[in-house]
């Protein structure tokens, strides 16, 4: 799939400050990208050089394969961009602050009227195209702003935080908005430091630190590259010894440990903390997490192998890695 926003080692540096360095990174057409970082990471300060509100002090981008430098008109044509911070015109009804907007856009008076009618009732505000925009939730104004960029039917929208300071409510309907932009052919740039909105409806990522990329792709793929191996979790009633020599012989056994189940302390995760529980001790249920390189074959085999030799095996789980874990393993905490 062609990449409709693409950069080469983007770079914008405020005097020693590198505030994004050398940023290198490609969006699919049709994808919604969520682009993740903490506060201070570059994220802003590469969606403004995106837009052409930025020079940048050195490197490149194309959006819909227009240069951000030689032909900033034709990426703006291709754009829709709403700020992290935008202004409304409080003074405005809903439906004006829209027609003024189309109007900015050279839409022809005749065409703004039907136009204004079709955005409102995408962001679900027709039945507010009368108010005044000072008595817009922010939740509301966040949707309004979101239909202003799309006035003039851009092929890209880049979103600087959408979602920021919203309630969860307006959260997950402007996550649902985004979703039905994207079946309407719109590619989705967002940036965002809420894990979980990335998590719901992003077919792309990239997460950036101390302006930085040091992930990208989807996030399947990221979940393989950064975490190779599975992690098993093999509860039993007992024998812990005899789970634990059992599993470390096997083809593909990285690490055993055992873990606190029902507010146990957990024991030194050294393998002789795990052999020091007696097998003559209470059946309690006890937990070992198993690194595992293994495939879905070797999986069922382990088991198969465990219930033969007649332990005790309560519950066979693999853990799921979610965007939180791949975000703490390829970052480290740092701000530039």
């Amino acid at each position: 799939m062609p990449a409709i926003i693409e950069t080469h080692n983007l770079t914008k540096r405020y005097g020693a400050l590198a505030a994004v360095n050398e940023l290198s990174l490609q969006v699919d057409e049709g994808a919604i990208y969520g682009f993740v970082g903490p506060n201070g990471a570059g994220k802003t300060t590469t969606m403004r050089m995106l837009t052409t509100l930025l020079q940048p002090t050195s490197g490149q981008a194309f959006v819909s394969g227009c240069s951000i430098t030689r032909d900033p008109r034709g990426v703006r044509r291709a754009i829709g961009y709403m700020p992290d911070f935008f202004g409304v015109y409080d003074d405005m009804k809903v439906w004006e602050y829209l027609d003024f907007f189309a109007a900015c856009y050279e839409i022809p008076e005749a065409t703004r009227a039907g136009l204004i009618n079709d955005l409102l009732e995408l962001v679900d505000l027709s039945h507010r195209r009368d108010d005044m925009v000072d008595t817009l939730s922010r939740g509301m104004k966040q949707r309004l702003c979101l239909a202003r960029t799309l006035a003039h039917d851009p092929r890209v929208l880049i979103l600087d935080e959408p979602a920021s300071g919203l309630d969860p409510r307006a959260r997950i309907e402007i996550r649902e908005l985004l979703l039905e932009l994207s079946r309407m052919g719109k590619t989705i740039f967002f940036s965002t430091h809420i894990l979980a909105d990335v998590a719901e409806i992003c077919t792309q990522v990239g997460i950036i630190e101390a302006g930085r990329l040091v992930a990208q792709g989807s996030l399947a793929d990221m979940q393989r590259r950064l975490r190779p191996h599975r992690r098993l979790h093999i509860t039993l009633l007992g024998h812990l010894p005899e789970a634990h020599a059992a599993l470390v012989a096997r083809p593909g056994v990285m690490e055993v440990r055992q873990t606190v189940v029902n507010g146990e302390p957990r024991p030194d995760e050294a393998a002789e903390a795990v052999g020091q529980v007696g097998a003559d001790g209470p059946a309690s249920a006890k937990t070992l997490e198993v690194d595992f390189t293994g495939d879905d074959a070797a999986v069922s085999a382990l088991l198969r192998e465990l219930v033969g030799r007649g332990l005790p095996v309560l519950r066979f789980t693999e853990s799921v890695h979610d965007l939180e874990d791949v975000f703490m393993h390829a970052t480290q905490g740092i701000v530039s």
